[in-house]
């Protein structure tokens, strides 16, 4: 019976895995050989003494921090959550290093968009200190959890010598590992002040590649103000990096509405399109370089020809005759013949006559006709407009007032309207997931939801933040803060769209909490867990209950967190379904021959059998000791070979 592994996952084998693949003749005997590796990179290796380089006071401890899986695992909290049985949302408080480790199995490329708003490191900001031993313990100290020997949540002082290499060391590991739950088309948004522009962007740059870099946008906070020592500080920006720039896409806004009123001024009369506002746009542009399949003559509804101004003609004259070769001083249509046909039999062209005589007939003299495109104001809104990378509507007093309205107080929140626009141009679709982990007071939850109810979308979100005492005698911690929000916000969409169907709209989230694992063993030095086994009769902790144990399971292999469990009775025992039989979990003592029959004739039932791999593809998890003897633990294993299931782990 396999045993259970209490790690998160292990980038450092993932990578030697990955680099095995690519180049298996550089491996001797299990171990790297590096001048082989060179040679096979040949003249990608780069071997001068002096070249550009990134590096601070403590670089290799954050580059192992981040590779070091964690023990800890996430309690679910359902007495805090809102509609838990419904909700695709999740709320995790704790250390959001640790909970990115957790979350590398179960959420490893699944994120579409990722929106932060870190410490500005200003001096005056909190900075996480990490410690590469026991980050666990390290987060109990931080939180006021178990005594501290020091080590808590301090302000960074400028007056530090190493103030920007602690800030440095904080961010470096949180964003290599999130780089690993981006989608390959996925975005990540990064907030920041001037403090730390520079230095964000060269950890950027190294961890996501400075050719995935898509912009850095301006963003102003507020107008006006009289403080700072040479400018008023009004600016605010945006770092945006692709996961893969060549598989990013959407980057589209919303049309500007002044410029619809200007420009999409015409309304179509008659047929399918009846109604529909569009613009007219010449055919002929001045600007276009000369193609010689571009000039040719159109018929016009007298009958005449009409082709941009030039000195040649075609010799044939009759519409779609073209001239080979042309002058750069002769002018083309926009689209080839073909095309032209094509849009004309749509209705997308129409012929107006005009005192500004432009277009010349087959004779060379000016004509009063001239053609145009229609361009379509639905299909010009449906593909949206480039944004800007100044951003000017979403300035921080509309956060204030939106949590005014929800009787919130809190310092410094980001407008959820900015995050939702963020969604919009990055394209965050129906069921795409949003992952903060800088969550502060839920901005990014608030913003999801009001997305959803525009579009009856089922966009989710991962809100994370670290439980940081407050001074506000409502709200003992900003988690209680975010989750408060979550809930007044959730129930003010649905109010302020009583005209629409939001009987969907998810407004739920499940609450987990970070702690040390559910499993004693696991709370060993995990350097020497074998030699450091508990002799405990009972490996589970005696403060935690079945449902903790069975999320952190589903978190070692890789599930998502919210999938649908289904709990039912089997020979009196309590067994958790999941994933339709793919996972079945029993946790109850005194397990017998009878359970585990009955628990595979389940699966028999459940999942179908595979007939090429000659097995049914499920898993049954047990405890350790919850078995009445050694016999039935043994037996076990080959009553549910019977049943075509070879998965079989204890824990």
């Amino acid at each position: 019976m396999t045993k259970l592994d209490g790690k998160s996952k292990d980038i450092v084998s993932e990578n030697i895995q990955n680099l095995k693949e690519l180049f298996p003749e550089v491996f001797s005997e299990g171990k790297i050989d590096f001048t082989k590796l060179q040679e096979e990179l040949g003249e990608f290796t780069d071997k001068e003494n002096e070249r550009y380089n990134f590096t601070w006071n403590g670089k290799q401890e954050a580059k192992r921090i981040a590779q070091t899986p964690s023990t800890g695992t996430l309690r679910p909290c359902k007495v805090e959550s809102k509609n838990w049985n419904t909700t695709q949302n999740l709320y995790i408080e704790g250390d959001n290093l640790e909970v990115l480790k957790l979350l590398q199995k179960s959420y490893h490329k699944k994120v579409k968009m990722i929106y932060i708003d870190p410490p500005y490191n200003t001096g005056k900001d909190f900075v996480y200190k990490d410690n590469f031993r026991d980050n666990i313990k390290n987060y109990m100290e931080q939180t006021g959890q178990i005594d501290s020997d020091g080590n808590r949540l301090s302000t960074n002082s400028d007056t530090n010598g190493r103030y920007h290499s602690d800030w440095l060391s904080m961010m470096y590991p949180r964003l290599k590992l999130a780089r690993n739950l981006l989608k390959d088309d996925g975005i990540i948004f990064i907030s920041i002040g001037q403090d730390e522009l520079n230095t964000l962007i060269s950890i950027c740059n190294e961890i996501f590649g400075e050719s995935n870099k898509v912009s850095i946008v301006g963003r102003l906070a507020k107008s006006g103000g009289n403080k700072g020592k040479f400018f008023s500080p009004n600016i605010e920006y945006l770092l945006v990096y692709a996961k893969n720039i060549e598989k990013a896409n959407g980057f589209r806004d919303e049309m500007d509405s002044e410029l619809i009123k200007k420009v999409y001024t015409k309304i179509h009369k008659g047929g399918d399109r009846d109604g529909e506002k569009y613009r007219a746009m010449g055919l002929y542009q001045s600007s276009l370089d000369s193609r010689a399949n571009q000039r040719y003559f159109i018929k016009t509804p007298d009958g005449s020809l009409i082709i941009p101004p030039g000195a040649e003609f075609p010799l044939v004259k009759e519409e779609g005759s073209k001239i080979k070769p042309i002058s750069k001083k002769d002018g083309v249509w926009r689209w080839t013949y073909p095309k032209y046909l094509e849009e004309l039999s749509k209705g997308n062209v129409e012929f107006s006559k005009t005192k500004s005589k432009i277009l010349i007939d087959e004779n060379g003299s000016f004509s009063e006709w001239t053609v145009n495109s229609k361009i379509w104001l639905k299909e010009r809104q449906e593909e949206g407009q480039l944004p800007n990378d100044l951003i000017s509507k979403f300035e921080n007093r509309h956060s204030a007032k939106e949590l005014k309205e929800l009787d919130i107080e809190f310092d410094f929140p980001k407008p959820s309207d900015l995050i939702k626009y963020l969604c919009t141009i990055s394209s965050v679709k129906n069921t795409d997931i949003v992952l903060d982990f800088f969550s502060g007071s839920a901005t990014t939850a608030h913003a999801v939801m009001k997305a959803n109810s525009n579009d009856d979308g089922h966009r989710k979100y991962i809100c994370v933040q670290l439980p940081e005492k407050t001074n506000d005698e409502g709200f003992i911690n900003i988690c209680e803060i975010g989750k408060e929000r979550i809930r007044r916000a959730g129930d003010k969409v649905i109010a302020d769209n009583l005209d629409k169907n939001l009987s969907t709209l998810d407004i739920g989230f499940k609450v987990y909490k970070l702690d040390s694992s559910n499993i004693k063993e696991w709370d060993s030095d995990f350097d020497n867990l074998e030699a450091n086994l508990l002799d405990a009769v009972d490996n589970i902790k005696e403060d935690r209950t079945s449902e903790d144990l069975l999320y952190e399971i589903l978190l070692k292999y890789g599930l998502d967190l919210t999938l649908p469990i289904k709990e039912l009775t089997i020979e009196g025992k309590t067994v958790y379904n999941i994933g339709f039989g793919a996972l079945v979990v029993c946790l109850d003592d005194n397990i017998t021959i009878e359970v585990v029959e009955a628990i595979g004739e389940f699966i028999k039932e459940q999942v179908v059998y595979d007939e090429e791999k000659k097995k049914r593809h499920a898993r049954v998890v047990f405890k350790d000791k919850s078995f009445v003897d050694t016999n039935v633990k043994t037996n076990a294993i080959q009553i549910l070979k019977q049943f075509d299931i070879d998965d079989v782990v204890s824990i």
